[in-house]
């Protein structure tokens, strides 16, 4: 490898390394560093092969390290280095960096110093969307579910408490006490049921009955908030990756939001792949395709186009003719926009301007595949 190229390699990998955004290179050491920290806690593992596990970990940990070091540096550049170790991320930066040598300098043990390795999983957190999605929702029903967790709370009192009162003489070894009754009051209202501690009254029966039914009804509002909330979350998410595609077709990027948002709302989203079929000369046809990003290539007699994106093809299928009149597959991995019949009716008599520019397009196209 030439010194160019590695140079610019180096800068390339100091740049990603000094974004937020996780790497490749992070999800390597984070995968790598905690599966030889289990190893290095499983007994024949140790003694077989601790020196390697050992340099495996440090090995884990030098990366993380560079990692804090070019961030800091990045922000002593920009002169907010004070922020950057102070918000949750320079924290985190620093403890995996610096946790397990502070532990090792202190005395602890090495076996029990290398399990503090285990913050190097929390550094993967920002980027899973999933997780972005939730953090997101736990916010905006913030109220709600605090709402539900003050009942849980009262419920949790008032069993106990009532628990207490109907069994602390017949059972003063297990119900002696609110403080003990507690435990027994979150194991039924969370329906886990160890048995260590059961009401032995008819009415302490009847109120275990009600905390376990109470149980239920929390734990089911808990979850359709949250289930609802990620549901909606979700759809918006999708919803706005569809607006960007949308917008950078031509033929779409002129309308109005409003407008934008019909044609949205009408069109599906599909990923492929690389060397994907997406139409087969001769077949019925009964929707059109604009390229969000890929590229694909028409098969027609005697040569080959390929359509970038902001494109569209399999639009004759729905201007009258319904036989699809070349092979289509994608070059490389696309997204594509599908836009079916009944929707396409419906957006041409909505949308008058747009029926003139792809009906202009299609008789250009059906010209220059002629010649």
């Amino acid at each position: 490898m030439s010194k160019p190229l590695l140079f610019s390699n180096l800068a390339s990998f100091l740049t990603a390394t000094a974004g937020r955004q996780a790497t490749r290179a992070d999800y390597a050491a984070v995968v790598i560093g905690t599966g030889a920290m289990v190893l290095l806690t499983v007994d024949a593992a140790y003694d077989a092969a601790a020196g390697a596990i050992c340099g495996v970990l440090w090995a884990c940990l030098a990366f993380f390290v560079l990692q804090w070091g070019v961030r800091v540096h990045w922000a002593r550049q920009a002169r907010y280095t004070l922020s950057y170790l102070c918000s949750e991320g320079g924290v985190l930066d620093t403890a995996s960096a610096l946790g397990v040598p502070f532990a090792l300098a202190l005395g602890v043990e090495q076996r029990s110093a290398w399990l503090l390795a285990v913050l190097w999983l929390v550094k993967v957190i920002p980027g899973i969307p999933g997780l972005q999605r939730l953090r997101r929702v736990l916010v905006m029903e913030a109220r709600p579910l605090l709402s539900v967790f003050v009942l849980f709370l009262l419920v949790l009192f008032l069993g106990s408490v009532a628990e207490y009162t109907l069994e602390h003489e017949a059972q003063p070894a297990t119900f002696g006490s609110v403080p003990q009754t507690l435990w027994w009051a979150v194991v039924t209202l969370t329906t886990t049921g160890y048995g260590d501690v059961v009401p032995v009254t008819p009415l302490g029966r009847v109120i275990a009955a009600m905390v376990m039914i109470s149980g239920l009804g929390v734990f089911g509002l808990w979850t359709g908030i949250l289930a609802t909330s990620f549901a909606a979350e979700t759809r918006r998410d999708n919803f706005l990756k569809t607006w960007e595609s949308v917008s950078k077709v031509p033929f779409f990027a002129t309308l109005g939001p409003s407008a934008i948002a019909d044609v949205t709302h009408m069109l599906r989203t599909i990923d492929l792949l690389p060397r994907t079929t997406i139409i087969r000369k001769g077949q019925p046809g009964d929707c059109m395709y604009f390229i969000a990003s890929g590229e694909v290539e028409v098969d027609l007699p005697g040569k080959k186009v390929r359509l970038g994106e902001g494109a569209f093809f399999g639009e004759m299928a729905l201007l009258g003719n319904n036989l699809r009149s070349a092979n289509i597959s994608t070059t490389k991995l696309s997204k594509l926009l599908v836009l079916d019949l009944v929707d396409f009716r419906l957006l041409m008599a909505r949308h008058p301007d747009l029926v003139q520019s792809i009906d202009a397009e299609a008789k250009r196209r059906a010209l220059e595949n002629t010649t």
